[in-house]
């Protein structure tokens, strides 16, 4: 039997159709959105592992809990991690890993060190640490790798879309204004608080104008939490008794207000973004004033411990003790919360009302 050439043939048609159309959904609603992390050691997943600092979490007893030590400086994930699992995004690798290329960076990556900040002089006695404004540099190259991979108007429609989080500006404050010179950048550590304050928000405008500048539009910003109740200050501050110490979380609390003006200045002056305020200073303070009802037995230690009343005078290490039930903890070292802290901050981030996080929580985010 002879084929008409110039009759059409149906299937075939009809399979184009199906086609296009099921190409169209992978590429549309059913595709999550990429995940992209700025910040310090409380999201760092590993980028620290690749740069000569003596911050580091790339041994055990970090990642205790998480199978093995990875660089993420907690016994188990970091508030990012929870939030990616949570949302069927799962883990968001490190920006300086050697397989965080190709399309691995379609899905998003992290770019988190421990000991940056938001100001460059930040973390200097840590030696190497990737501070916020390099941090961005290499986000704009991996947005530079993304347009060659799926060209411009993928790219740009794949960044409004995308998750941007940003946990940054403890280490200015521990890490600077509060740490002696020569440690620390003496000009800074000399400045009033107000002063010192106003000099990160100007600076951290200018670095979130960037971040939206490149591409992003989904931003939650993370806000300082009380450093004055960390085992580090704690101990470095033993006439605080079994208070918390003041004067860090004064520090906090100025920047946290400015802070939230910022984030509604930018929202109001930025068409199209979408600025969220995470208030993790309210979350963990609710915790550790009302640590029992939330199952934990100590608000105030360090799990990993090696000196000072509070385990805060000596970083985690392979020779410190570790405590036996790490979910009974906050703190799993003198800076940085437990896994069972950070799931409870992970969840009220996801699903809190504006007392936690404002103007819409995470999940909200996520679908807008």
């Amino acid at each position: 039997m002879a084929i008409d050439l110039n009759r059409p043939i149906i299937i075939d048609n009809v399979f184009r159709v199906l086609l296009v159309l099921a190409l169209f959904k992978m590429t549309t609603s059913d595709e999550l959105p990429a995940n992209f992390v700025l910040g310090d050691s409380l999201v760092d997943v590993g980028n620290n592992n690749y740069i000569v600092s003596i911050s580091r979490a790339d041994f055990l007893p970090f990642g205790l809990d998480f199978g093995r030590p990875t660089g993420r400086f907690t016994n188990g994930r970091t508030i990012v991690d929870i939030i990616g699992q949570e949302l069927g995004i799962g883990l968001t690798p490190p920006y300086l890993a050697p397989t965080t290329v190709g399309p691995v960076v379609l899905k998003g990556v992290n770019y988190a060190s421990g000991g940056g900040g938001i100001l460059n002089g930040t973390g200097k006695i840590f030696g190497d640490r990737i501070n916020f404004d390099a941090q961005i540099d290499n986000f704009a190259n991996t947005r530079q790798d993304i347009i060659s991979s799926i060209g411009v108007p993928a790219a740009l429609n794949l960044l409004e879309k995308a998750i941007f989080s940003v946990t940054i500006g403890s280490n200015d404050f521990i890490n600077n204004y509060l740490t002696p010179p020569p440690l620390s950048t003496s000009e800074q550590n000399s400045a009033s608080p107000e002063l010192f304050v106003n000099t990160m928000i100007s600076k951290f405008r200018g670095q979130l104008t960037r971040l939206f500048n490149l591409g992003a539009r989904k931003i939650i910003v993370t806000n300082v939490g009380p450093i004055g109740c960390i085992p580090n200050q704690r101990d470095t501050n033993p006439g605080a008794g079994d208070y918390c110490v003041t004067l860090p979380n004064q520090l906090a609390q100025l920047f946290n207000n400015q802070l939230k003006g910022l984030i509604a200045e930018l929202t109001s002056a930025m068409k199209g973004s979408m600025f969220v305020y995470a208030d993790v200073y309210h979350i963990l303070e609710d915790i550790l004033n009302n640590y029992i009802a939330y199952d934990f037995e100590n608000p105030s230690s360090s799990c990993c411990y090696m000196a000072g009343r509070f385990g805060g005078l000596i970083p985690c290490g392979p020779t410190s003790n570790v405590c036996y039930d790490r979910s009974k903890y906050v703190f799993w070292d003198p800076y940085h919360p437990t896994d069972a802290a950070n799931v409870i901050i992970a969840k009220r981030l996801l699903d809190g009302d504006h007392n936690d996080i404002f103007p819409i929580n995470v999940r909200q985010l996520f679908q807008a």
